[in-house]
């Protein structure tokens, strides 16, 4: 099962500050394309059941921000990530969702 710790997810704060700062930042969003398309904070899309078969889209060396609606299925593909050998893949802590309550209202909720 995904454990939370420091070393695997990320705030939504922290990834806000780090946006704020200029860091470029991998997100993958791990949602279906409708949910995408609903809204989003940009980011590459693999849905996650098409996420074994699209390793190669990613780069194993640097950090990725996985996110979801939730974190439930970004906290499934940071799981899959890790154990496939991308060491820096790491959950955006309550998905979009927390990103719409705590740092930007004007994102959809659903």
């Amino acid at each position: 099962m995904f454990g939370r710790n420091s070393e695997s997810e990320i705030s939504v704060a922290e990834l806000k500050e780090r946006l704020d700062k200029g860091e470029k930042v991998f997100i993958l969003d791990v949602r279906e394309i409708g949910e995408y398309n609903f809204c989003n904070i940009g980011g590459h899309l693999i849905p996650l059941r098409e996420l074994p078969n699209r390793l190669e889209e990613l780069d194993r060396e640097n950090e990725i921000v996985v996110m979801c609606h939730s974190g439930a299925r970004s906290g499934r593909a940071v799981q899959y990530l890790r154990q496939v050998g991308f060491e820096h893949a790491k959950n955006l802590a309550g998905g979009i969702d927390r990103w719409a309550r705590d740092i930007d209202p004007n994102i959809p909720r659903y």
